[in-house]
Parts: structure tokens; sequence; C-alpha cells
């Protein structure tokens, strides 16, 4: 079996914000594994400052592990620990590899084109009459849930924009959840819950930053609304750590981004000890390209979760690869009419 990897800059249509600052571009690495004629990708979703494997040594890595490849996929993925985004591509390239067709990793009923997954439209951070413009976009095109990323505008003008989206559409015709990024101050924490909650908020992610885990399981207790941890999950390695995480915290929901927890497998962990500990869940992207994306949704329908996802990331980008993947009034539906972007892997 030959390996090799690929660096691949994704590049926004236009600059989305985060608490974090502007993006204008994505990196992200592809693993292509060959043997006895067949190939096999899959990507390595990397978010520079922000996942825990965003090291000086990460290219290393991968060179590395596409060397050692004869070790297989069990003993790569305990050796990668700490590099969640590579043990979510050699998981994903090994599964595309032993696949009829290198992109259809899951077959189910969502890959048929019978059934599709809820998601929720993503609000990205702007100034106010863009964050308007999108929500507009967004119930316009029959999203019955929406995130919106709060925390790098003026926190009165987020306030406005949700009394203006709750003035238009009751909490029973429109779910809205929203995204801190940890840009609370602890001291404020909980007067900013507050004055969110009058809105019927479906949830609230990360609202301080993660490693203040006393001040977060307090907020947790609380709290007027749902808290749900995402970067607190960043870093989380063993099982055993996950579960100390859980049961300190006691969040009502985490939210789970394959490349940011050792994909599938890692993901898998964290459901197990959310589902025993009560705690809700759902699945969401780290915007990768379109054949991360491709793999994480079509696991996600066999996870079989009544709730809106975060998948519908595939249309951020002006170089995305073309596939079936496509988002109709809220649902993301896997077109088979649609063909992916030919001679992809040879490009590689």
């Amino acid at each position: 079996m030959k390996a090799t990897y690929h660096k691949y800059m994704l590049e926004f249509k236009r600059p989305s914000g985060t608490s974090r600052g502007i993006m204008t571009e994505k990196e992200t690495w592809f693993i292509v594994l060959e043997e006895n004629g067949k190939k096999g990708i899959g990507e390595c979703g990397i978010l520079r400052g922000l996942s825990a494997d965003d090291r000086g040594d990460y290219e290393e890595k991968l060179n590395w592990a596409c060397h050692n490849i004869h070790l297989g996929e069990t003993a790569l993925w305990e050796t990668l620990l700490e590099f969640p985004s590579i043990q979510f591509g050699l998981e994903m390239a090994f599964l595309s590899l032993k696949s009829e067709n290198p992109y259809l990793l899951f077959p189910s009923a969502f890959t048929a084109t019978s059934k599709s997954i809820p998601i929720n439209g993503l609000v990205w951070m702007g100034e106010p009459q863009f964050m308007k413009e999108q929500i507009e976009e967004k119930l316009d095109e029959g999203f019955d849930c929406i995130k919106l990323k709060i925390g790098a505008i003026d926190f009165e003008k987020e306030l406005e924009l949700l009394h203006f989206t709750r003035s238009h559409f009751s909490a029973e015709q429109i779910e809205i959840r929203v995204d801190a990024n940890g840009a609370f101050e602890l001291s404020e924490a909980l007067d900013k819950l507050n004055q969110l909650h009058k809105f019927q908020l479906h949830s609230i992610e990360q609202p301080i930053k993660k490693g203040n885990p006393e001040a977060m399981k307090e907020l947790c207790e609380i709290t007027p609304f749902p808290i749900a941890l995402d970067e607190e999950l960043i870093g989380v390695f063993s099982i055993e750590e996950k579960e100390k995480l859980l049961q300190k915290i006691k969040p009502q929901y985490i939210i789970l981004k394959p490349s940011f927890v050792g994909g599938f497998r890692g993901t898998q962990e964290w459901i197990t000890l959310a589902d025993q500990y009560k705690i809700g869940w759902w699945i969401t992207s780290a915007l990768e390209s379109n054949i991360g994306l491709n793999a994480i949704a079509q696991w996600t329908f066999l996870q079989h979760s009544k709730m809106p996802q975060g998948l519908g990331t595939g249309a951020l980008y002006t170089n995305n690869f073309e596939c079936p993947l496509e988002v109709s009034k809220g649902q993301l539906w896997y077109n088979k009419a649609k063909k992916w972007q030919s001679h992809l892997l040879d490009k590689l």
C-alpha cells in the first residue's frame, strides 16, 4: 500500500467572521491511499488556531503516518491520539479504499436519495445589516433552525438582531441556536445569558473560553437556557478524560466535530458517554471541504439523531469539489444525479 498527503487551500466566497477573527481561506490536507489499482481519500480537517493538533510538527506527523501506513488503521489511530484530524483523515481514507465507490463510505437511505438530514442554517458574524440579510436568506430558504455566531460585534446589536428575528418568527416557527465561541468574560457571562433568554433560544455554544471547568460547571447549573460544550472537548483525548469532563461540568449538550475529536471512533466515544449521562448531542462539520463533509454526513445519518445537525458548510468556498451533497429547505440531501468532480483523485 502506498500513502501520500497533499495540502489544499480552500478559499471563502466572502470573508467569514468568528469571535477569533475574519477567515478568508481554510487550510486542509488530504491523504490518498493506493493499493491494487484502487485509491482511497481522506481529509485531515485542521483548523489553525483551534484544532488540538495545530502544532509545528503537523506536516512531519502526516509524513510519518504515510511512511508507516503498513501499521494499519487501528495502530495508527492509537499512536496518533494527539492528532485527531490525522486520525480522521486516515480513518476516512481506509474506508474509502475498501469501498467500491471511494466516496460512498456508508450506504444508506441517505445515499440512496430517499431520506435527508435536518440541518441548521449558519449565520456568520459581521456588520448588523449583513447578519440581517443572512437571517432573511436562511428563512427564505426554508430553514426552521438557524445558528447565529455571536461575540464579535457589539452585544446590543446582536440582541437587536435576535429581536428582529423573534419579532417575525416565534420559537415554534424557528429554532435559534447561538454560538459565542468562548467570547463572554467570566464576570459577564450569566448576565448575558439572562439577556439572551428572553428570545427563547434553543441553546448557546461555549459561552466562556475552554479551560475554566469550575466556572462552566456553575454556569451549566444556573443557566436560564441550555449550554452546549464545543471547544471544551478539544484536546480531551482519553475515554477517562472525556468521562471526567462530562461528570464535572454536566452540560445540557455537547457538539461533536469528527475532525476535532478523533474521527468516527472518537466521536462515538463521546456519544456513548453523553447517552450514559443523559446529555444531548449533535454533529457539526469543521469547515472541511466536500470530501470530509460527505463522509461526516453519511456517518451522521446512521446515528439516527432527530435534531438539526451542523452540516451546511459545503457552499462556503469558491474552489470546493463538486459532489452529490445539496441543501434544500433546511435539509441536506445526497443527490445521486449529481456526480463527483471528475478525476479528482487523479489530480492529487
